[in-house]
């Protein structure tokens, strides 16, 4: 079974979140259920710069205006097809934004002219290449569902995969006439958001099948507080939108083999996580303490929830606690954590950025890992942390509770607890959370337990991945059996 993903990053060529996570994991871990997956991903300077031996098999001497063409090959284990397009893609920055930080004003032909070739590719554009399925994940992939809609394939399925609802890619109405879409596709059902264009819209509204990535998220979309304006969409096609959680790549966050961390664990020598955490201290010019280090790795924003713990910093401090914090964002809540680091110092440490060698250290060092989302589709940073055994302190919202088992009293004598949960997401239960989380730490039998219970947990791809197959399957006409045997 033959399906192309589409996707606007892919990790390791280029990362501004986690969809450049699941964009990267999912075709490797969909390889063993009988789907062939390539993706297409833009021509950025750093794709290109990192493909050798890659074809040309396609041309476009009108691409939106532009010029390009379509390169094969294959990039660090990914087969990828990559849009190269320099006046669209040949940028400094990030995918979406200049080095000043504002958005390029034609991001929406940038992901148009993406989406639009996928659809292309569906129709047999490419010799010898016909997927069966494309999958198009977030907004910047959201019109393909609607270029297979409204183009002339009646057996091309389409899969939407949001991965966060509060980036929607809207537009206005004057674009409509540059998209190569037919006039009746600006309308309610396609299309036509609010008076204007709906990138995301379009995908929830035109695919075949709607995915997000946990069952919690899948449900809370669908309710005001959460489907940020497509809620009443999302129930009206409830029985197509599904939740299927992410997993992680379990090869490159592994403790026992990590080459970032300054000594390697299993479950059964969790003893040995002490000499990372002493160099997570190190790195953030805090006291060598043997009281619980939490540590937040996390842009710092209000959905993250930094606020929260912001407030709580004193509380934690006074309480023996210390804090790493690895990130960047909102310049208010970035002054607000250097502020802490500068009021306590040797006790709450701040690196401003991202450093992937870091997040590895400090999964393997910090004892617990605070994730205080206000809402949270799937999150990864709880899973890296659950397969590390730093007790993951999280918000009860999206895939945070789908992934970590609060040790309430139930679950404490189950002995099936893996972190810490806390709701409503406020300063107040965020405050009990980290009491009680204090008081688990002070137990070194029954943190130990969680730890090794967290670090047997299943964050693999594998699930997910079957979920996938079957999907695609399904649309079909399909079994799993028969896409095995392909």
């Amino acid at each position: 079974m033959e399906v192309l993903s589409v996707a606007s990053e892919l990790y390791p060529l280029v990362k501004t979140g986690g969809l450049a996570d699941v964009a990267g994991a999912l075709p490797g871990a969909l390889a063993g259920s009988g789907v062939t997956m390539r993706t297409l991903v833009p021509g950025y300077p750093a794709v290109l710069g990192r493909m050798t031996g890659g074809r040309e098999v396609a041309r476009f001497d009108d691409l939106f205006g532009t010029t390009g063409r379509l390169i094969a090959g294959r990039v660090e284990g990914l087969d990828l097809i990559v849009l190269d397009a320099p006046s669209l893609y040949d940028r400094p920055g990030n995918p979406y934004m200049g080095p000043e930080g504002w958005d390029w004003p034609d991001n929406w032909k940038r992901f148009a002219a993406l989406s639009w070739v996928a659809s292309e590719l569906g129709l047999g554009l490419v010799d010898g290449y016909s997927p069966q399925v494309i999958h198009a994940h977030d907004w910047q992939a959201g019109l393909v569902p609607a270029y297979v809609k409204y183009g002339p394939s009646a057996t091309l399925k389409t899969v939407m995969t949001v991965h966060n609802m509060a980036f929607q890619g809207t537009y206005g109405a004057d674009i409509f006439g540059q998209l190569r879409l037919p006039p009746h596709a600006f309308s309610v059902e396609g299309v036509e958001y609010y008076g204007g264009v709906g990138y995301l819209k379009a995908g929830v509204e035109c695919a075949d099948v709607v995915t997000t990535v946990s069952p919690t998220y899948a449900a809370e979309i669908r309710t005001p507080a959460y489907g940020m304006g497509l809620e009443g969409l999302l129930n009206n096609r409830s029985s197509t939108v599904f939740g299927v959680l992410n997993g992680i790549d379990t090869s490159a966050w592994d403790p026992a083999t990590d080459p970032a961390l300054v000594q390697n664990y299993t479950a059964n020598s969790v003893q040995g996580r002490i000499n990372n955490k002493r160099a997570v201290q190190e790195a953030f010019g805090l006291e060598p303490s043997d009281g619980p280090l939490f540590s937040v790795v996390s842009r710092l924003t209000w959905q993250k929830g930094i606020d929260l713990l912001v407030a709580n910093i004193d509380m934690l401090v006074a309480a023996g606690g210390q804090l790493a914090v690895l990130g960047s964002g909102d310049t208010e809540l970035e002054n607000a954590v250097r502020g802490a680091a500068q009021a306590h110092p040797g006790r709450v440490g701040m690196i401003t950025g991202y450093n992937e060698k870091l997040s590895h250290l400090i999964q393997g060092g910090a004892d617990v890992m605070v994730v205080p989302s206000r809402f949270e589709p799937c999150g990864l940073t709880q899973l890296y942390a659950l397969r590390y055994g730093c007790i993951p302190l999280v918000s009860r919202v999206g895939g945070l509770n789908d992934t970590v088992i609060d040790a309430n009293i139930a679950a404490m004598q189950a002995e099936v607890a893996t972190g810490i949960q806390f709701a409503p997401p406020d300063a107040g239960a965020l405050a009990d959370a980290i009491r009680r989380t204090l008081a688990l730490y002070a137990d070194e039998k029954t943190w130990k337990k969680m730890q090794r219970r967290g670090m047997k947990s299943d964050v693999s791809w594998e699930a997910s991945a079957a979920r996938y197959a079957q999907l695609y399957a399904s649309l079909i006409g399909y079994s799993t059996d028969d896409a095995q045997d392909d």
